[in-house]
């Protein structure tokens, strides 16, 4: 592209309708696009063009692009109700849809192929109108075996899944374009390429490669494909965007050179451009099962009624993309983003909900923009302990507008600390967070322990430096926290409560423990593996009050020193033996009264009633600490199981009985 055509490319996207949505935002091209668009209205004093992505695609390209969290929003086209809140919310006038799915060969979902480019594609429509324009990423894969230079108007001969679904995109805009009169167009792409492509792709492997005087794997130099520059293609939907109109609405556009370019024409400009020696070895790479020798295109159409063409030339845009490469720091951050998951890990909160229905969508709104701030995905775990509240129909709503939340539904409560196992023994991320739903676990608090899990740390604890409640109550929680520290016989953190990041590796090792009954901040600091604490303040519940009370408390208490401590079996052997010292001494003592010192001194009934009062009280409170041992073990034998769910819901998607709970289990442990 030449300076002058980026000039018209700027001012072109200062023309377009605000809002502006670009769904696919994640991928090559909607990352190029979102980021020429952002930049250039950014620039004048506009921000509004919002990138739409969901947590199943790996959004390395955004995080690494930097832009505010406010305009990356988090929609799944598959899920209409997520689209119609998205379009209700920020009301777009022009729409870009580069959202896709089965173009790779790693792409094997059928399935989900269909419901990303059809279903998908039909929800956006859905909420579209005709004061809209509505620009979809078609894909030269539509004419398939039809591949030589065809025309628009020629028949499409589709050879893939991919293919078929894509035209059957095609066919769905020709339809809401003529039955709802809506502005749409399909821009058929052929092989784009660019900064931002994926690494193990031919041009970006072969720049890095010429880079080095080298030359990559190759296969058939007869393979042919129409190269068309990244900016050529971002400049192709501007103008489609500008250019529809009731006359050509609903048609399709080739966005080609219309030059067929073979792999041995590729090599031969990229010697010469990168001044290689290197001859190449021909056939060291497998034909893929999408190569043809006769794939180019006609490029007529859009020339005459979108007013676009193709102006950069390839080994210009051999020498830009190199020139990319080295701009972006393309070994330091851009390999690592594409090939190291932990450069944008998944988090999974999972929170403990009991009468907690106010404050959910509260805490659902929190998390996600902390998230969107982090710039990492998510996976949203809600518990509902049996809550007799609204609290399902509250996670109902939530799930089907957000695809990255699951609801789990217990058949009675079975407390926070089942819920917590139940939400890990589910997910999948990278680390969970482990949060109670009364928000009183601030959302806000997350970064900074994920700032220490990227330093290293498995299990990063929030230790509560105060909390907002009654000075006395907030006395007694420290010194049970330091008593129990002193009694236990591993080394638990001083007012750590369950809010933490616990890493994968740790949750395994929780999940995987038998016990029936369990204290998960002391299984916690049991399990050992690197662990750290951060400081915050616990806030007030922000609805209702607390579910928590004395006996509540106590029953913590001993849970928790009768898990991890064996002082009060100690302290029984002590007494034990200092009481029956003392008894010895008290004989004798009486004895030599008696015979010696005090012959006259009178029995006492008060002293026996108070040493039979004294041992009686020693041996029932040593009987009621075996008692609570012995508890522990009884109920450890049952093994019964720690919760059962009754519902799972994920999406839109509802998980019922046993079976299909248990199925969704196995496939997410497989992940």
């Amino acid at each position: 592209m030449t300076n002058s055509t980026a000039g018209l490319l700027h001012d072109a996207i200062l023309k377009l309708n605000g809002p502006v949505f670009v769904f696919g935002a994640s991928g090559f091209i909607g990352a190029n696009l979102f980021e020429q668009l952002f930049r250039a209205r950014q620039q004048a004093g506009q921000t509004d063009v919002y990138a739409l992505t969901h947590d199943a695609t790996k959004a390395w390209r955004l995080k690494l692009l930097d832009v505010p969290a406010e305009n990356i929003i988090h929609c799944d086209i598959t899920s209409i109700n997520s689209v119609k809140e998205t379009f209700d919310r920020y009301k777009p006038q022009t729409i870009f849809n580069l959202a896709a799915y089965g173009a790779y060969s790693k792409q094997k979902n059928v399935s989900l192929t269909y419901e990303t480019n059809v279903i998908g594609t039909v929800n956006i429509l859905e909420n579209c109108s005709p004061d809209m324009v509505y620009i979809h990423a078609g894909s030269s894969s539509e004419y398939g075996f039809n591949c030589t230079a065809p025309k628009e108007t020629d028949p499409v001969q589709p050879n893939s899944h991919y293919a078929v679904s894509k035209v059957s995109g095609a066919y769905v805009l020709e339809y809401y374009a003529k039955l709802h009169n809506l502005n749409t167009l399909n821009l058929r792409l052929y092989s784009i390429y660019g900064g931002w492509e994926e690494p193990d792709r031919l041009i970006p492997r072969l720049v890095e490669e010429a880079n080095q005087g080298k030359l990559p794997p190759l296969v058939s130099p007869d393979i042919s494909r129409d190269f068309v520059y990244i900016d050529d293609c971002v400049y192709a939907f501007v103008q489609a965007a500008l250019h529809v109109k009731s006359g050509i609405s609903g048609r399709s556009y080739n966005i080609a050179t219309g030059r067929k370019t073979t792999m041995r024409d590729l090599v031969e400009v990229t010697r010469k451009a990168f001044s290689i020696k290197t001859e190449p070895v021909w056939g060291s790479m497998n034909n893929r099962n999408w190569d043809l020798a006769e794939w180019y295109g006609d490029p007529t159409a859009s020339e005459q009624d979108l007013n676009w063409k193709a102006t950069t030339s390839l080994a210009d845009g051999l020498l830009k993309t190199a020139a990319w490469q080295n701009a972006n720091s393309y070994a330091d951050r851009v390999l690592p983003a594409f090939k190291t998951p932990s450069l944008n890990p998944v988090i999974t909160p999972i929170i403990a909900c009991y009468k907690d229905a106010q404050a959910i969508p509260f805490m659902y709104e929190r998390l996600v923009k902390t998230f969107n701030d982090m710039k990492v995905r998510y996976e949203i775990i809600f518990v509902n302990d049996n809550s007799p509240d609204n609290t399902d129909e509250v996670l109902e709503q939530i799930c089907a507008k957000d695809p990255n939340v699951i609801a789990i539904k217990h058949s009675r409560n079975f407390g926070s600390q089942s819920a917590f196992l139940s939400g890990m023994e589910i997910s999948t991320g990278d680390m969970v967070v482990l949060m109670d739903g009364d928000l009183q676990d601030p959302p806000e608090v997350i970064p900074q322990l994920y700032a220490k899990w990227q330093e290293g740390y498995d299990v990063v604890y929030g230790v509560r430096v105060q909390r907002e409640m009654k000075p006395w109550l907030h006395f007694f929680y420290k010194t049970f926290y330091r008593i129990f520290k002193n009694l236990s016989y591993i080394n638990i953190p001083t007012d750590a409560g369950d809010f933490s990041i616990i890493d994968r590796k740790v949750v395994r090792e929780l999940v995987s423990l038998p016990e029936t009954e369990q204290f998960l901040r002391g299984l916690r600091a049991w399990v050992g593996f690197k662990q750290i604490g951060v400081n915050y303040v616990r806030p007030e519940r922000m609805f209702g009050v607390s579910t928590n009370n004395w006996r509540k408390n106590i029953a913590w208490a001993r849970k928790a020193i009768f898990s991890f401590s064996f002082v009060p079996l100690e302290l029984m052997v002590y007494s034990g033996f200092a009481l029956t010292g003392l008894s010895i001494l008290g004989v004798l003592w009486q004895i030599l009264a008696k015979f010696i010192f005090y012959p006259e001194t009178p029995a006492g009934l008060s002293t026996v009633i108070i040493l039979v009062t004294f041992f009686g009280g020693i041996n029932l409170l040593g009987i009621s600490f075996l008692g609570e041992y012995i508890s522990k073990i009884f109920e450890e034998t049952k093994k019964r199981p720690k919760f059962i769910r009754t519902r799972v819901q994920k999406g839109i998607k509802v998980y019922k009985t046993a079976a299909e709970i248990s199925t969704l289990i196995d496939q997410r442990k497989s992940k």
